[in-house]
């Protein structure tokens, strides 16, 4: 059965694969090499396998081609996307900003506003109480003197009791000139007095409603300074938030770091300065302890702001560039930075201010440039084209230090970037995504 099978997978072999024979001839002799059919069948299944592999190979290649066309133009868009937010978030901080020195000036004015209400208030105060006094002394005058008017009366009715009918004319007259006289002087006194009473009644009604219009005018006042209080204390916080979101993502200590910053510049004065508020000597109003809450945030910010520019949150690349390899293994070593890549002469720039520690060719780092930051840290710029700082020169955030090259142990142009933090290497982007929502 089984010589039967073999001999039809024979016979089927030799009429697709008929047997054929290669003859070779030489000088002296010819010789043959015969094909069988099971060889032109394994020869035949070899070169079908190659063919294959080349085209499916091939189409791999064409994907992959594509496939990094494709990825290329996403970083591109997404890239774009990314410069278009850091203009929006840019203008919208300056807005911010605008908007919290335009508060605090309307602030200003209204706590001048306030001081002049409160001087006219306690003139106002000192006014009534003067008239108080006054209408006290009136008052006490008025009650002597119709003490004393009465009291007449009493002497004159005992003195005309006194008097008899029969008594001569020449006795009486000079008598009752002398008490209508006295009578007379009285009337004019207690008419005077009543008059003085009823225009300083008058003039403490008007005093009275003057104070209530000024408690009015001041309550409003206080509203108004509420809303603007509400509108500092907002557009603070706002502004604050993302500065410390930033610190608290880098991973470094921030209160260390701005208790460092107040130390340095506390001889100076000005926004860093313990500033607080108060009027006459007085203890501090609820207006005054937001003020100075207000002032101790903005303070923070200002903190924030100098500590930023110390620390390494900004790119080292401002132009387009390719993220090419990131932080942590590869190819079997631990790889200590980020690298970008860009064109060749592509400006390299400090991403924090420091001192240059170094400027020149190390090993596989090739040109090299070594910057030293304040609280431990040291920034790498490795592989560039060009130098431009020298070793003990300061630099700024953002100043231009060298340019991308080619240069040391590197398969192209690119930067490699690193952060040391006293001596570890640690990822770079960790404070680049930490500034995302700052710069």
């Amino acid at each position: 059965m089984a010589n039967r099978i073999v001999h039809k997978i024979r016979l089927m072999l030799e009429r697709y694969f008929p047997e054929k024979r290669l003859f070779v001839r030489s000088d002296t002799e010819t010789r043959f090499i015969r094909l069988t059919p099971a060889s032109q069948l394994i020869a035949w299944a070899g070169g079908v396998t190659f063919v294959s592999w080349s085209i499916i190979a091939t189409s791999f290649l064409l994907m992959d081609a594509i496939g990094s066309g494709s990825i290329r133009e996403q970083a591109k868009r997404e890239q774009k996307l990314y410069e278009m937010r850091l203009n929006d978030l840019s203008q919208e901080r300056d807005t911010r900003a605008t908007e919290a020195r335009m508060a605090r000036e309307r602030f200003n004015t209204a706590l001048d506003q306030i001081s002049s209400m409160q001087l006219a208030l306690l003139g106002s105060e000192d006014r009534r109480k003067e008239m108080e006094k006054g209408i006290e002394v009136i008052q006490f005058t008025l009650r002597r003197t119709i003490h004393e008017r009465d009291a007449a009366r009493t002497l004159v009715e005992v003195a005309q009791a006194g008097l008899g009918p029969n008594l001569p004319s020449t006795q009486s007259g000079p008598a009752d000139a002398d008490l209508a006289a006295t009578l007379d002087f009285l009337s004019a006194a207690l008419n005077r007095t009543a008059n003085q009473r009823d225009a300083i009644s008058e003039q403490a009604l008007r005093t009275q409603e003057y104070v209530a219009e000024l408690e009015l005018e001041q309550k409003l006042l206080f509203e108004r300074n509420d809303r603007i209080f509400s509108q500092l204390e907002d557009a603070v916080s706002l502004s604050l938030a993302p500065l410390d979101k930033m610190f608290a993502a880098s991973g470094m200590p921030t209160e260390r770091i701005l208790d460092t910053v107040r130390r340095g510049y506390s001889g100076q004065g000005g926004p860093l300065s313990p500033l607080t508020f108060s009027i006459h000597g007085q203890a501090l109003s609820p207006d005054s302890l937001r003020a100075n809450g207000i002032l101790e945030k903005m303070d923070r910010m200002n903190l924030y702001r100098i500590a930023a520019d110390k620390l390494p949150f900004s790119l080292p690349v401002k132009s387009k560039f390719r993220h090419t390899s990131g932080f942590g293994p590869r190819w079997g070593r631990m790889h200590s930075g980020t690298d970008f890549a860009a064109a060749y002469g592509t400006p390299v720039h400090a991403t924090a201010d420091g001192v240059i520690v170094f400027a020149g060719w190390q090993s596989s780092y090739g040109r090299l440039i070594k910057i030293q930051h304040e609280f431990g840290l040291e920034t790498r710029f490795a592989h560039l084209a060009k130098i431009r700082v020298k070793v003990g020169q300061k630099v700024s955030r953002g100043e231009r230090i060298g340019d991308m090259g080619n240069s040391g142990r590197s398969t192209g142009t690119h930067l490699h970037y690193e952060i040391r933090v006293s001596g570890k290497a640690t990822n770079p982007m960790t404070y680049i995504k930490a500034a995302n929502d700052v710069f």
